[in-house]
């Protein structure tokens, strides 16, 4: 049993990619190529923006914006402890400094209700509040509508980390479309996924796209030799394009087949564990679909029997960014953040794709029924 089945994926939509592959290899356009602006189109239309600019990564997604935003030494960014460390390691690569807030403990996205007080804490620290990042986490888009009326009340620039989001909305607005800028990553695990790294930045706003697109080619003005601004290399490869336009073929049809599989999850093991939860409205890319034990003994039980069961099993996030030893210039302790530490102690994620079949369900409902805890 795979955590999550690419090879199945692959098989049905290999003769498209070999083609697609085949006409990348015929025009030998490997940087920038055709398909490259194809993509970029095809995913503005699909989010709903004006731009997409793709580029090399969700780390690049990120960083890109922070730059052409002009955020660095003596800024605060705002965001979510609960999350993967590249969203708060692009904040400090641009000299920025991470203030971290909790989650909520039933979506496990960043709790706008905090979001104020990181704003005074972070002037309690002579730092100017410049910036937040609200991670959609594990697919779910964050509460987007209580984030955007605080973040607008103390001009805070909103960068969606859409990373394991892309796919998922909220009443019809697709994430990617949030705040003033979108980012997401093609990672091949995520639920849009290339064969190597790649990411994708989205935004309406016209200045800021410009910027961006530069700075994705080390800072560049009329041509790559006419150099405006510091930028990086951060384009996405042809070849990885082209794998991600024959994947969006189906991607709509595998986000109803996620959608479909997380219910069956849902309806079969509440009563045993705490399931995640959907808020109305909500359409989830479910990237991960994770489930929380009692205590960490108990979960540390449940892997250890799954894994006799050859059911392969994931702990997204076991220490919260705010106890990572690269942050612990910041000051941040144990206990700051109890909601975030408590699910880092008690969470695991179980097998999440569109292929998962209803048999291979049974077996992972029924190994998790069966322990005695």
């Amino acid at each position: 049993m795979q955590f999550i089945d690419l090879k199945k994926q692959q098989s049905i939509i290999r003769e498209g990619l070999d083609q697609r592959i085949a006409d990348v290899l015929g025009h030998g356009k490997y940087i920038m190529g055709p398909e490259v602006n194809e993509l970029e189109e095809l995913l503005a239309n699909f989010v709903g923006v004006k731009h997409c600019i793709s580029c090399s990564s969700g780390t690049d997604a990120l960083l890109i914006p922070l730059m052409a935003r002009g955020i660095g030494p003596g800024d605060a960014v705002i965001t979510t402890s609960f999350t993967y460390i590249a969203t708060a390691e692009v904040i400090r690569l641009v000299g920025a400094t991470p203030v971290f807030i909790d989650i909520n403990p039933k979506t496990f996205n960043l709790n706008p209700e905090l979001i104020s007080s990181a704003v005074e804490f972070s002037k309690s620290k002579n730092l100017t509040p410049k910036a937040i990042i609200p991670v959609d986490l594990f697919g779910l888009p964050a509460d987007y509508e209580q984030i955007e009326l605080v973040a607008s009340k103390y001009d805070l620039f909103i960068i969606e980390d859409a990373a394991q989001g892309f796919g998922s909305s909220i009443n019809g607005k697709r994430a990617g479309s949030f705040g003033y800028v979108g980012a997401t990553s093609f990672f091949p695990a995520k639920p849009l996924g290339c064969y190597g790294d790649g990411g994708a930045i989205f935004t309406d706003v016209d200045e800021l796209a410009q910027k961006m697109i530069s700075i994705r080619i080390h800072g560049s003005g009329t041509d790559r030799y006419d150099n405006v601004r510091l930028g990086i290399n951060g384009r996405l490869d042809t070849l990885q394009a082209a794998i991600l336009l024959e994947k969006m073929v189906i991607f709509q049809e595998e986000i109803f087949k996620r959608n479909e599989i997380a219910k069956y999850y849902t309806s079969n093991l509440f009563e045993h564990f705490i399931t995640p939860v959907t808020p109305d409205g909500y359409i989830s890319s479910w990237a991960q679909y994770s489930l929380l034990a009692k205590s960490l003994t108990e979960r540390d039980i449940i892997i250890e029997n799954l894994k006799l069961n050859n059911i392969p099993i994931m702990i997204y996030y076991k220490t919260p960014l705010h106890l990572q030893k690269i942050f612990s210039d910041l000051g941040y302790k144990k206990g700051d953040f109890p909601v975030s530490e408590e699910c880092s102690g008690k969470i695991f994620s179980i097998p999440m794709h569109a292929y998962l079949d209803q048999s291979q369900q049974d077996a992972i409902i029924e190994a998790l029924k069966s322990i005695e805890l």
